[in-house]
């Protein structure tokens, strides 16, 4: 069966019962994959669909605190069906609901509207008008309601709680091998190849171009990275930021893939990052931009070729 995606409360059709757990997920790192394993084996015990709540705005982006954001929503979801969810409700976080509070949240949504009979939540996690609700709250409407509710405990890794927050830590000091071990796999953007301004083939390395509807992007600066495309992988350096040289505002995600010259205009890509060669500068000249952009391709193809050496 595939998984359901309901988007807003509105579309939720008559519930019979579920077991569910409430969070962002961003990134969905080893400590939320901890959470979900659980879901999914207690739904399979009540013989009940595992449904997760996740929100379209996140409740930070909403009261202008916004967070760089680890994943994208596609690639959110696809993560969380691969982990066996049945269902995946996405609440769009918006002024009337930031007015609901967790009392209201638990009676006439978990309970009236989801049927819960089993409640996951991570040990932090707070809901409802301002954030009233946690794991205490939940504990105290189960019982005569009808659900149980049960705590996660937060997972940790060498003595790291594992967050969000500290994954995007680790990407922002390039520290890209402790990321993969909190995210539990290597950090990727994926997103569409678009077409770009072409820059880049008029000083012989033209650029696959990546839309990251991010706003804020976790990673900024120039890195080696790994490219797949249809299943292949090529060696690659990327850049992450707004091209101060060429007067850009907008952040752009461009790599130049070595020894590459194929159309893939509209193909879906997934960018690996390995490792963080240096930070975005502005130079005086095109010219100056075209020498460091040859010392970065020489620079990652000697990282690969090492790499290749160590096995």
């Amino acid at each position: 069966m595939p998984m359901q995606l309901i988007r807003g409360l509105h579309n939720l059709k008559k519930q019979s019962s579920c077991v569910l757990t409430i969070g962002n997920f961003d990134g969905v790192h080893t400590g939320h994959q901890e959470i979900i394993k659980r879901l999914v084996e207690k739904a399979h015990e009540l013989k009940m669909p595992s449904l997760v709540i996740s929100f379209s705005v996140t409740p930070e982006s909403f009261f202008g605190r916004p967070k760089a954001r680890l994943s994208s929503f596609r690639d959110k979801h696809l993560f969380l069906k691969s982990m066996g969810v049945d269902k995946h409700l996405l609440i769009r976080f918006n002024n009337s609901f930031s007015q609901t509070s967790a009392t209201s949240f638990v009676e006439n949504i978990l309970v009236e509207k989801l049927k819960v009979r089993h409640c996951f939540i991570g040990d932090d996690f707070r809901f409802g008008k301002d954030r009233l609700g946690n794991y205490e709250l939940l504990e105290r409407f189960s019982k005569p309601n009808n659900f149980i509710a049960e705590k996660v405990e937060r997972v940790s890794f060498e003595d790291q709680r594992v967050s969000s927050s500290a994954v995007r830590q680790c990407l922002a000091s390039g520290n890209f091998s402790m990321a993969e071990k909190l995210l539990g796999r290597p950090f990727a953007i994926s997103g569409r190849v678009s077409h770009g301004d072409k820059k880049g083939r008029t000083i012989g390395f033209p650029t696959i171009n990546v839309g990251i509807s991010r706003r804020l992007s976790p990673v900024l600066g120039v890195f080696n990275v790994l490219v797949e495309i249809n299943k292949e992988a090529y060696h690659g350096v990327c850049n992450v930021g707004k091209r101060p040289t060429v007067g850009g505002e907008k952040t752009l995600l461009e790599v130049f893939i070595f020894d590459f010259n194929q159309e893939i205009y509209g193909e879906r890509v997934t960018i690996v990052f390995k490792q963080k060669s240096r930070e975005e500068m502005k130079f005086d000249s095109f010219e100056e931009l075209k020498q460091q952009i040859a010392k970065d391709v020489e620079s990652g193809k000697q990282y690969f070729k090492a790499r290749a050496i160590l096995g």
